[in-house]
């Protein structure tokens, strides 16, 4: 089985903005949500069975305890932020996993969720949905891969060593020394993406860089990856068939009429069905 991990926080600002386009800055109050349910039900009638959703319940985590300036809810508009809930709740009555992340993030969520479901031999292969480039430390081989549908590209291992010049497993040094401008840390004066990845592939890790090489910036780069590197030990599923989608719930007509687009209902009832037989 393939294992589809969807960065629902991603998903949500990408049909945000992209519905307000396409309706010349008229904001629908469900808009982005409808856009998400019907991008995750495309993924199932194209073959996904086994899904799950990762969102930011709250945009702060325990990082904003470790850096003032880690990025925070400030600044997102009131329209975007008020579908985030929503959003949770319409895709659990639609049957879909969804792991709301309060202390952590999505994306530790993501990065948790690929650790448990890689380790299942059931497995062939998961598949990480967002162009983040934090889930790339995620990548492994051709079992773990990133998926990037703005760009239209499945990132391997190769293709984070292409795309960075480093292995996955470096990724948060790489971060660290070049920064996040999205997340909030500035990275290391000096240090751009070439010279990070040189840095990494003579020396290794940031904790094995001689001394001299950061000098009194070693701490702070340090921090930064901290920063950077994704928790693993978020305890969200025991069993990788709990990701089964197996047809909405009760409460998802009721959704429906709320969201105002009753095709949903409809594509998941032709769904259901094909997924029983």
């Amino acid at each position: 089985m393939i294992v589809h991990l969807v960065d629902g926080t991603y998903e949500l600002f990408r049909q945000f903005y992209g519905r307000r386009h396409a309706t010349k800055g008229e904001d629908q109050p469900f808009g982005a949500v409808v856009g998400v349910l019907h991008s995750v039900l495309e993924m199932i009638e194209k073959g996904a069975t086994h899904v799950g959703v990762a969102t930011d319940h709250v945009i702060e985590s325990f990082r904003n305890d470790l850096w003032d300036d880690y990025k925070t809810g400030e600044g997102i508009e009131p329209a975007l932020l008020a579908q985030f809930h929503p959003l949770e709740e319409a895709l659990t009555a639609m049957g879909v996993a969804v792991w709301p992340m309060t202390e952590l993030e999505a994306d530790d969520a993501l990065a948790s969720a690929a650790q448990i479901a890689s380790r299942d031999e059931r497995v062939e292969k998961v598949c990480i949905w967002t162009p983040d480039k934090d889930l790339a430390q995620c990548v492994r081989g051709d079992r773990v891969v990133q998926v990037d549908r703005r760009g239209q590209k499945i990132r391997n291992a190769e293709g984070v060593r292409e795309k960075f010049g480093v292995e996955p497993l470096l990724i948060p040094d790489f971060l660290a020394l070049v920064g996040d401008a999205q997340d909030g840390y500035p990275g290391i004066p000096g240090i751009g993406a070439v010279t990070a990845a040189r840095l990494l592939n003579q020396h290794g890790a940031i904790e094995d860089f001689p001394a001299k090489v950061l000098g009194d910036q070693r701490e702070r780069a340090l921090l930064f990856k901290s920063l950077a590197t994704l928790r693993t030990d978020a305890p969200l599923f025991r069993d990788v068939h709990e990701l089964r989608w197996r047809g909405p719930t009760d409460a998802f007509a009721g959704w429906t009429e709320r969201l105002g687009d009753v095709r949903l209902m409809a594509r998941c009832l032709t769904l259901d069905k094909v997924t029983q037989t």
